[in-house]
């Protein structure tokens, strides 16, 4: 059975693809931003 054969082998022997983290991790990154930012202009805009 040859290396290619095997599950997981395209991606990097069954680990998460490095790509995949890192667009991940800045989308998570980039979407709590927004959210804080969203937040802070309803909290400074809904003042009384």
């Amino acid at each position: 059975m040859a290396a290619r054969d095997e599950p997981g082998a395209e991606r990097g022997d069954g680990r998460f693809p490095r790509g995949l983290a890192l667009r991940l991790f800045v989308y998570l990154v980039g979407g709590h931003f927004i959210a804080g930012f969203l937040f802070l202009l309803f909290e400074v805009g809904g003042g009384k």
